[in-house]
């Protein structure tokens, strides 16, 4: 993080600092299947799965951060702390912390003593469902927006109609995978940790928050129809489909 904070220094591009703190969970997983004395077969499913699940997230993010100008939520920050650098590395330093908090659900995986079973095939399926969901909002939302007709619109095609944020959803449903890995360990309660920190963070405080506020700022009424319409989170029907059409 202290090598993202200056490569955003460089560039001005705050962006970097969610390409890696995937990375960093991605390398987290890993770490922990390594060092754990848990089953062999969970390990290496934590470590595929989690670094899996990472890398793709990371890559998908660093291409974003790479070809576009910075996040407008990040544009905001900058605004607001005048470039103040002392602030974007306790900012930076502030998400590696973050990195290990989300961690801790590795660390019970890893100490899982028991190999496959129901449990196992419960967590691959979960992984598949919200990892296929997540890079299919990805790839639905670049697509629009990469269509200069789309610009200050609002993407409401394929999940997007469904949900504001169905990134997000499925980002937090993946979360639920370690829990399942982790049934049968001793310190099965730390891979709660997951799904919860992730809803309050992506739902009430740097996810769902940031993102909305940005996007009433650059597109105002047309994005509070969009609000109005559709759930903010969990997917469902929206509110008005004709007007959706």
């Amino acid at each position: 993080m202290a090598g993202g904070w200056a490569w955003q220094r460089r560039h001005r591009n705050a962006g970097i600092v969610d390409a890696l703190w995937a990375a960093g969970l991605a390398g987290a997983a890993v770490f922990a299947a390594l060092v754990g004395q848990g089953a062999a077969s969970t390990r290496v499913l934590l470590a595929l799965l989690g670094g899996a699940w990472g890398v793709r997230l990371a890559l998908h993010l660093w291409q974003r951060v790479r070809g576009e100008a910075e996040d407008g939520r990040y544009q905001q920050l900058r605004a607001h702390w005048r470039g103040h650098q002392g602030k974007f590395f306790a900012f930076f330093q502030f998400q590696a912390f973050l990195v290990g908090l989300c961690a801790v659900p590795f660390i019970a995986v890893a100490a899982n003593a028991e190999g496959a079973s129901a449990w196992t095939a419960v967590a691959i399926v979960t992984w598949l469902i919200s990892v296929a969901g997540e890079s299919l909002a990805d790839r639905q939302l670049a697509r629009f927006r990469a269509a200069a007709a789309h610009r200050g619109k609002t993407c409401r095609d394929g999940l997007w109609r469904y949900s504001r944020h169905p990134n997000y959803f499925f980002e937090w449903l993946h979360w639920f995978t370690y829990v399942f890995l982790a049934a049968g360990s001793p310190l099965v309660w730390l891979a709660l940790i997951g799904p919860v920190l992730m809803f309050l963070f992506v739902r009430h405080v740097s996810g769902v928050p940031l993102t909305e506020a940005q996007a009433l700022r650059s597109r105002g009424d047309e994005y509070r129809r969009y609000q109005r319409d559709t759930p903010v989170f969990f997917p469902w029907f929206p509110r008005h489909p004709r007007e959706d059409a």
